[in-house]
C-alpha cells in the first residue's frame, strides 16, 4: 500500500451536486442555506485567510529566509555504487537508472570519493569530485563530463 492508492472508505464522501435556490419545493429555495443576512450570507463572504478585520496570520508572522529559485538538483552516488558495472563499461546517466543506482535523474548526477573502485569504467556523467575522478582513474578509467 502506497499513498498513490488510498481512496475513502465507500459511502463516506457524496458529490456536491445539490442545486441550491431553486424554490421553496427543492428543500433548499430562498435564502438557500445562507439564513437571512448578515456577512455569510453575502456574497465573496468566503475569504481565504481572512479573520474579520484582524490583522491575518500569514501577515503577523514574520517572513525571513530567502528561496533560490535556480539552484539545480543533483543526485549523487559514491564511487562505491559503480562496483555493480562490469569491467569495461560505459557508466552514464541512462546506465545509473537502468541498473537501479538511482532512481530518478533529476538535474544531474554527480559521483562522489567514497568507497573504492576496482574495475575499469568509462564513466560520462554531469559532475565528479576530485577524489572520485582520481580513484576511476587509479582503477584503469577514463572520466567525462557532460
Amino acid at each position: 500500500m502506497d499513498l498513490s492508492s488510498l481512496k475513502p472508505a465507500e459511502g463516506s464522501r457524496q458529490s456536491d451536486n445539490f442545486r441550491r435556490g431553486r424554490g421553496h419545493a427543492s428543500g433548499n429555495g430562498k435564502t438557500a442555506g445562507k439564513g437571512h443576512k448578515g456577512q455569510k450570507a453575502r456574497s465573496g463572504a468566503k475569504r481565504v485567510g481572512f479573520e474579520g478585520g484582524q490583522m491575518p496570520l500569514y501577515r503577523r508572522i514574520p517572513k525571513r529566509g530567502f528561496t533560490n529559485r535556480n539552484t539545480k538538483d543533483i543526485v549523487a552516488i559514491n564511487v562505491s555504487a559503480l562496483e555493480r558495472f562490469e569491467d569495461g563499461a560505459e557508466v552514464t546517466v541512462a546506465a545509473l537508472l537502468e541498473s537501479g543506482a538511482i532512481s530518478h535523474a533529476r538535474d544531474g548526477v554527480k559521483i562522489l570519493g567514497n568507497g573504492e573502485l576496482t574495475k575499469k569504467l568509462n564513466v560520462k556523467v554531469n559532475a565528479v569530485s576530485e577524489g572520485a575522478k582520481a580513484k576511476i582513474e587509479a582503477a584503469g578509467g577514463t572520466v567525462e563530463v557532460i
